[in-house]
């Protein structure tokens, strides 16, 4: 079953840190967004298999556009 990371909130992509493929467990960083001048890391709330990188540095999301998705 699939896993959709979503953002919580509009914010810039400024790092991704994982590769499709990539194994990661609970509480792993996957990217990193800013708003405000604030770094906020985007962690995997599951283990999985990252299946999708639907984003790409440098984006602008919004709140409740999914970012990755784990497998």
């Amino acid at each position: 079953m699939a896993t959709e990371v979503c953002a919580e909130m509009v914010a810039n992509v400024i790092t991704i840190l994982v590769e499709g493929g990539a194994e990661v467990a609970a509480g792993d960083t996957l990217l990193i967004l800013e708003s405000m001048k604030m770094e906020i890391p985007v962690l995997a709330e599951n283990g999985g298999t990252v299946a999708e990188i639907r984003v790409t540095e440098g984006d602008v999301v919004q709140e409740g556009d999914v970012l990755v998705v784990l497998a």
